[in-house]
């Protein structure tokens, strides 16, 4: 029911920064029978050819940050062994997944997508496996004391979209799944927008795995007035709604559109039309620069250089950018670890927790996971990054609406308790 792909290259080495925070291990330096040490073994999982939301270029782009890791002489002097496995959107999947990584002897899993978060989190909790960088998408990647996430997740998104919507509208509709996970997405949207003095949005939950939302967006667009915006998360189906925009009488309807990151995203606005795409100004909340950001420079590189052509990798996917910076923070923590150092999943963990002011050279802000870090995010205790990013698409493409990051800090810990 898995699907494990492992490749072992060696490239030429290139530099990477050090992390500025001096962590501490112990014991000695696991070696084969042969003398020469044993790699460094991670997993990568995400859903792939399901019905729902697909990650396959978080897979590929943890196969990029092998050879690239790889290429720099390893970690420590070991060479880095990624195990891929497709988790299929499917609890008793994503507990074989982590049960192979245990049985593998992995250190971490890293830059992974599940929206099966209890099964996950559990299997990984007894095996005492880290989870370093989620996409953030369920509850649980921000509760399990072994979870260490780079990003606010869905959380952040739809509050700083409802927060972001607040000063645009004067009422919002929300198209999200009908789903556990989905239900979660009103309280998130409502929490930013009555920060803004608005109220809670209309929520129209629907399939999100549906061919045809003419129905539902004709619902949506209402009185089609230019006071009013639609918001549609839906994942990989979130084009395939706004693409039923066009058939509802409009290809550019008045209301004012809004996504976060990961619904839509450049490739979307480009299967729909480019500068003509109803997705034309939109508003989309990340938690990453755009794209075209040189912050993205060095990834891009790296997927030139050993994934070309690859066309699971989709450079301003979230997904494959969460699995690019999870694995440079991997990275950083391992070789500030230092040479000699016994690298297994009880002292990643506990170099994790000493782990602070790390820099993601501007991809994220500076990051770390002690108890000073945690931001007080009711039922949220591990959310260690709040801020988020504004961009609008302009001409077809996905630019800054406003420049830095935004903090939600205080927005998110006004949420009110829920599912």
């Amino acid at each position: 029911m898995t699907d494990r792909r492992v490749r072992r290259t060696r490239m030429a080495a290139v530099a990477i920064t050090a992390v500025s925070a001096l962590l501490s291990g112990c014991g000695v330096l696991p070696g084969s029978a042969g003398g020469s040490p044993a790699p460094v073994v991670v997993m990568t999982w995400a859903p792939v050819d399901t019905k729902a939301t697909n990650m396959p270029g978080m897979l590929a782009m943890a196969e990029v940050a092998e050879k690239y890791l790889n290429a720099q002489g390893g970690l420590n002097g070991r060479k880095v062994e990624v195990l891929t496995c497709n988790e299929r959107d499917d609890p008793v999947a994503v507990t074989d997944c982590a049960r192979q990584a245990a049985d593998a002897g992995a250190v971490a899993v890293v830059g992974s997508y599940s929206e099966q978060g209890s099964a996950f989190t559990s299997a990984l909790e007894s095996s005492g496996i880290p989870y370093i960088g989620g996409y953030g998408i369920t509850e649980d990647e921000f509760q399990s004391l072994l979870s260490y996430p780079l990003n606010g997740g869905l959380p952040a998104l739809l509050a700083g979209s409802g927060r972001q919507l607040a000063d645009l509208c004067e009422k919002v509709t929300l198209i999200r799944p009908d789903s556990i996970t989905g239900d979660q997405f009103p309280l998130f949207l409502d929490t930013g927008l009555n920060v803004g003095g608005l109220a809670d949005a209309r929520d129209i939950p629907t399939a999100d795995d549906s061919s045809d939302y003419i129905a539902v967006a004709a619902q949506a667009v209402g009185d089609n007035k230019l006071s009013s915006c639609v918001s549609a998360v839906l994942g990989d189906h979130t084009g395939t709604f706004f693409d039923a925009l066009r058939r509802t009488g409009d290809s550019r309807p008045k209301v004012q559109l809004s996504s976060v990151i990961g619904s839509v995203q450049q490739s979307v606005v480009d299967s729909t039309g480019g500068p003509e795409s109803p997705l034309e100004h939109t508003s989309i909340t990340s938690w990453y620069p755009p794209a075209s950001d040189p912050r993205w420079d060095r990834m891009k590189a790296a997927v030139n250089k050993y994934a070309f052509g690859d066309d699971r990798i989709d450079l301003a996917d979230p997904g494959a950018q969460t699995t690019w910076i999870a694995y440079q923070v991997l990275a950083r923590v391992v070789r500030a670890m230092g040479p000699g150092t016994r690298v297994d999943a009880e002292g990643v963990q506990r170099a994790m927790d000493r782990t602070t002011h790390l820099s993601t050279g501007g991809l994220t802000p500076d990051l770390g996971w002690t108890d000073d870090d945690m931001k007080s995010v009711p039922e949220h205790a591990r959310m260690v990054n709040t801020e988020v990013t504004y961009q609008r698409i302009v001409n077809g493409r996905l630019v800054s609406a406003r420049p830095g990051f935004v903090d939600l800090t205080a927005t998110l810990r006004t949420r009110r308790s829920g599912y």
